[in-house]
């Protein structure tokens, strides 16, 4: 069974820090792109990271480039996102995605996430 299970969010101050891990399980996530989305209140999904399957090249959202990095330890079929100098307005539900659309292509394979919440408050 096909499985991406999301943790790591909570509330944090602005300016603070968070890492998010994605734990998949039933399928082989080394051959396939993952990506990080997140979904603000009332605003449609947005793609924020992604890293390609050989772990040699990401793409971020240019809001988050230089805060935010992207990485993946297929020996433990997990992709991670650090988070740093959070804002506000990047609080929202953060979701893990394997294969899908991404730069380099889009699979036919899509699976998703149930999510965690970012809260970046004081």
């Amino acid at each position: 069974q096909v499985q991406l299970v999301e943790s790591g969010g909570g509330l944090v101050q602005p300016g603070g820090s968070l890492r998010l891990s994605c734990a998949a399980s039933g399928f082989t996530t080394g051959i396939y792109a993952m990506s990080w989305y997140r979904q603000a209140p009332g605003k449609e999904r947005e793609l924020v990271a992604t890293i390609s399957a050989s772990g040699a090249s990401t793409d971020y959202a240019s809001s988050v480039k230089g805060r935010f990095t992207i990485s993946r330890d297929d020996a433990k079929n997990t992709v991670y996102l650090q988070m740093n100098s959070l804002k506000p307005e990047e609080t929202g539900v953060y979701y893990c995605n394997a294969g899908g659309r991404t730069p380099w292509g889009t699979y036919d394979f899509d699976a998703w996430g149930q999510g965690t919440q970012v809260t970046v408050s004081s």
